[in-house]
């Protein structure tokens, strides 16, 4: 069942979209666009839809069967494109007999007027605004699908069509609070310029959403909620790691596409025998997956057998194996036995095979890979010892030929990032000696775009003969927090490092955050309350019961933590950390998009196009 950002938006579908309009014994189409279809995908479920009188949904860019006795629910972005569409289907022979229409979120005047003035406009029953423009992910993480925004912040060349994609992204974030009920208060890194321009954005957008519901942010502690905004300069060396916690690892190493993970089992699992390939969705329906996601790829295996021995002890199943560790073969012989639990069974048997694709990657050279960049990344071994020469460690990944460009590039950016910038000639020699082609090196050089010193500035003065030991050394380094000391929760070597935005997210809960580099907008002071009502008990019930429906009423306050240009999985691994840790509050992070280190190199590969 969805929890969190998914129920609300459910919710929020089903209330406000589907319930508002519907009628006993009729039945009406609903027609989505990319964005709602891609929303509607991530939290219903078909058969909720048919539950309230929806018998298909269809994309408005595709040709479509005419049904002109249904009436039709259009759940769609209000861009130009969406809104020609739904002219289009009425222009001529009308594919349906009338029009609800929702937009995501609000619809520019200029379209709406062009709508009015359209034909269609007499076949309207609804039009509604119901300010959803962004996908739940999971329960505590969302994504703008907006990975072109990338290029749009850090590409200092990319100057058209700038400020509509930095507006069209503030309204998707004002939807997400406007959904949850939040009006937060507004901060961001002050590091990089173009933050405070987003945040204004932002605060402009929500003092509109408010204007209409003046109950946003009305409750219990909610006047300490905050909406942080942070640019991907502010920790480029999380997305660039070897993770090794399960979800994050997967998505590392294995060819996972929209989250379907698709594996050869053997037939004989099922039924029957051969081999033949098999698609999960590794999403929140599924709680073994919620359990295990966030765990570290050394215990997933005992984990799931220990759940199974559990499941196997409850169905007073036989146990096939008098041995710890269960095998394929095991659930094979357990499901002969015991067909009617084949699906409980074959999300072990899922499981297992993740793990066991997770660890022959590993295996397989990312095990040499780990230890070097965790070196990196700290500046210590894992006994502690700062590393003095991390050359010695860097060279041989470099010269090996078993190990692949991207992981190479992931290497020296590490190195580069520790050195705070190298010079032009020694990156030369790294690439060399890597056999990196020229045009995979700009991968490299664009990084400098996010604000990380990369290559150093040649001196003017007289020549240095500087060595890559002393690199860096007369380069100022772009502000960085303390980092937090954690040895208690470093329980192994190849996972020292933690993500900057966990420290981030538990000096804002506890008013720690430095308000030099994270400050709130102006004249938004976190102590006051912005001249809003107390909270009257009697009112706010009634609102979060009538109005807003349970999925997205919660008590006390949230931390909404938007990073522009992506976010990893151990980022938002963090989110539920840090949400467990501090009693009463809940942590959000979301981003343009979601980010795997290929994904990243990509994007930073494109910067200069």
């Amino acid at each position: 069942m969805a929890t969190g950002l998914k129920a609300a938006v459910e919710q929020k579908i089903l209330e406000e979209v589907a319930r508002s309009v519907k009628k006993r014994n009729e039945w009406k189409v609903m027609v989505v666009d990319q964005l709602s279809m891609r929303i509607l995908s991530a939290c219903c479920k078909m058969h909720d839809l048919a539950n309230e009188g929806i018998t298909i949904v269809e994309d408005i860019s595709k040709r479509r069967e005419p049904l002109p006795l249904l009436d039709s629910i259009y759940f769609i972005t209000p861009t130009e494109k969406s809104v020609k569409a739904l002219i289009q289907d009425f222009t001529g022979l009308n594919l349906y007999k009338g029009i609800h229409l929702f937009f995501t979120e609000a619809c520019p005047e200029e379209l709406f007027n062009d709508l009015c003035k359209s034909h269609v406009g007499k076949y309207i029953r609804t039009l509604k605004e119901i300010n959803i423009a962004f996908l739940p992910y999971e329960s505590q993480v969302f994504s703008l699908d907006s990975p072109e925004t990338f290029q749009f912040f850090y590409n200092p060349a990319k100057q058209v069509g700038r400020m509509a994609n930095m507006e069209r992204i503030a309204e998707q974030i004002a939807t997400l609070c406007a959904s949850l009920g939040e009006y937060p208060n507004v901060r961001y890194r002050s590091d990089f310029d173009r933050n405070v321009e987003l945040a204004q954005l932002v605060q402009q957008k929500l003092n509109a959403y408010r204007a209409d519901d003046p109950t946003m942010g009305e409750g219990m502690d909610k006047a300490r909620s905050q909406l942080l905004i942070l640019d991907r300069g502010f920790d480029v060396v999380t997305p660039l790691l070897h993770e090794l916690t399960f979800q994050a690892m997967a998505h590392d190493l294995l060819a996972i596409e929209n989250d379907v993970y698709k594996y050869a089992t053997s037939q004989s699992v099922m039924s029957g025998e051969g081999l033949h390939d098999k698609e999960v969705l590794l999403d929140e329906n599924d709680d073994l997956w919620i359990q295990l996601r966030h765990s570290h790829i050394a215990v997933v295996s005992q984990l799931v057998t220990k759940q199974l021995k559990r499941f196997v002890e409850n169905k007073r199943i036989a146990p096939t194996s008098s041995t710890e560790k269960t095998t394929m073969r095991d659930l094979s012989q357990m499901l002969k036995k015991m067909p009617q639990y084949q699906k409980e069974l074959s999300k072990y048997s899922t499981h297992l095979n993740l793990a066991e694709d997770c660890m022959k990657a590993y295996q397989s050279g990312v095990d040499k890979l780990c230890r070097v960049e965790q070196d990196l990344a700290m500046g210590t071994d894992s006994e502690g010892e700062k590393i003095k020469d991390h050359m010695r460690n860097i060279v041989p990944i470099l010269l090996d030929q078993s190990v692949t460009i991207n992981d190479k590039i992931r290497i020296i950016l590490l190195y580069i990032i520790q050195k705070n910038g190298i010079s032009e000639e020694n990156l030369m020699k790294l690439c060399q000696h890597a056999k990196i082609p020229q045009i995979e090196k700009t991968t490299m050089t664009n990084m400098g775009a996010l604000g990380v010193n990369i290559i150093q500035e040649v001196s003017t003065g007289p020549p240095l003969s500087i060595s890559l030991m002393q690199e860096g050394s007369g380069r100022k380094k772009s502000w960085q927090p303390v980092r937090k000391e954690r040895v208690s929760e470093h329980t192994y070597a190849m996972s020292r490092w933690t993500p900057i935005v966990k420290d981030i997210m538990e000096d804002a809960i506890e008013d720690k955050l430095d308000t030099k580099h994270f400050p709130f907008l102006a004249g938004r002071d976190p102590g006051a309350s912005y001249g809003r009502s107390a909270p009257r008990s009697v009112r706010y019930g009634q609102w979060h019961q009538d109005k807003k429906g349970a999925g997205s009423y919660r008590s006390g306050p949230r931390l909404l933590v938007f990073i522009v240009g992506g976010v990893s999985y151990s980022e938002m691994r963090a989110a539920y950390e840090v949400t467990a840790a501090f009693k009463g509050w809940e942590v959000i992070v979301g981003s343009t998009h979601i980010l795997t280190p290929e994904c990243f190199l990509s994007d930073l590969g494109s910067l200069n196009s």
